[in-house]
């Protein structure tokens, strides 16, 4: 039996159970997908801990070169990289100082090998789904 995501009811409850996104591979340009996804879930309340080594801060919070780096308790880790780099970043994942509740990979993203190390660890493995999307139809305000 191959990949199956969480039902939307598990959905919904990780997303109100969620505080602090840290967005591995978010720009700071305005017209990219990463930006206006995180900026979205920005407004509707949700932290974001950028996680791109290449910029200072985005959205106003500063930005960390790895997932390694961040220093407090992250809810889900939301990844904007293709899937073939996805497995580094499952595997940086596991190496947090505190363990997520869960690995999302926006839509068009999969990659069976990094769900499998993460859902291995015990946490929750979301992927080819846009987790503004998925927040806007199950937490509407």
């Amino acid at each position: 039996m191959g990949f199956e995501n969480p039902s939307r009811d598990q959905i919904k409850e990780l997303l109100q159970q969620t505080k602090t996104i840290a967005v591995v591979g978010l720009s700071d340009k305005p017209d990219r997908t990463s930006y206006m996804v995180s900026q979205a879930m920005q407004s509707k309340g949700y932290r974001i801990i950028p996680v791109n080594p290449n910029v200072d801060s985005v959205l106003g919070e500063k930005s960390y070169a790895s997932l390694a780096d961040i220093d407090e308790q992250v809810d889900i880790v939301n990844v904007f990289r293709r899937s073939e780099d996805t497995v580094p970043v499952a595997q940086e994942t596991l190496r947090m100082k505190h363990k997520p509740k869960a690995f999302w990979l926006q839509q068009g993203i999969f990659n069976d090998q990094a769900a499998s190390l993460v859902q291995a660890e015990g946490i929750q493995a979301i992927m080819d789904r846009c987790i503004k999307v998925e927040d806007s139809i199950l937490l509407p305000k």
